[in-house]
């Protein structure tokens, strides 16, 4: 049996990787095997392979099946901007076909977990007036959202699951990473967001500087993702 869903922000900068990074590691000590892909990134590195992203490495590490840097980001851009301004740039036209290809592509390898990661938040645009969240629409995958706990984000993280149920999609989960340590009332806004997202809270990721996969997986549950 396999899965796939697309995890989504509240916001870029949140810990989507962090947190995608972390769930595929629970998968693998789970016994499972998993996949990631990261259809559209900016800000890569130049190096003697080519554009390298380090979100997307950060993926193809938590991969158990072989999968080329190609496969995992297909679609990589050096400058650290929004996604179709760089593939602007770069006369790259960004199609919500071409990035569903490539997400198929992966998940014909039948994981039984795979990921396939955003970039910032839901509405991000792509060519002409497509967004990223039309590719998920067409693959039709549930969805995990990653909520950068801070001052606004109750705000941001109903607005998200809003659009993510307009656009005929589930929410399969959503996960509470505390990306600023000093947030105040930290209880009471996650209760706050538990009752406003219906939706199982997969977990409470705390504050971690720099943090690994393999710090982050122990506060996750796979088994409260909403498989139907």
């Amino acid at each position: 049996m396999s899965a796939a869903f697309f995890v989504t922000g509240t916001d870029t900068e949140i810990g989507k990787t962090t947190i995608a990074a972390g769930l595929l590691h629970a998968a693998r000590l789970a016994g499972l095997s998993t996949a990631a892909v990261k259809p559209v990134a900016s800000g890569c590195q130049r190096s003697p392979g080519g554009l390298r992203n380090e979100d997307a490495l950060a993926l193809q590490a938590q991969c158990s099946l072989p999968l080329s840097y190609d496969e995992v980001n297909p679609f990589a851009f050096e400058p650290a901007i929004a996604p179709h301004l760089a593939a602007r740039e770069a006369q790259v036209r960004l199609s919500v076909a071409a990035l569903a290809e490539a997400v198929q592509r992966v998940l014909a390898r039948q994981a039984c977990f795979t990921l396939v990661e955003g970039a910032g938040g839901w509405r991000v645009p792509l060519s002409g007036t497509g967004n990223l969240s039309d590719l998920v629409v067409r693959l039709q995958l549930p969805v995990v959202l990653v909520v950068g706990v801070r001052l606004g984000c109750i705000n941001h993280a109903v607005l998200t699951a809003e659009a993510i149920e307009r656009d005929g999609l589930r929410l399969a989960g959503w996960v509470a990473n505390v990306v600023d340590p000093a947030t105040s009332r930290l209880e009471e806004n996650l209760g706050t967001l538990a009752e406003r997202l219906d939706a199982p809270c997969l977990g409470r990721v705390p504050y971690l500087a720099d943090a690994t996969p393999e710090q982050v997986a122990p506060f996750l549950d796979l088994g409260q993702l909403r498989m139907a």
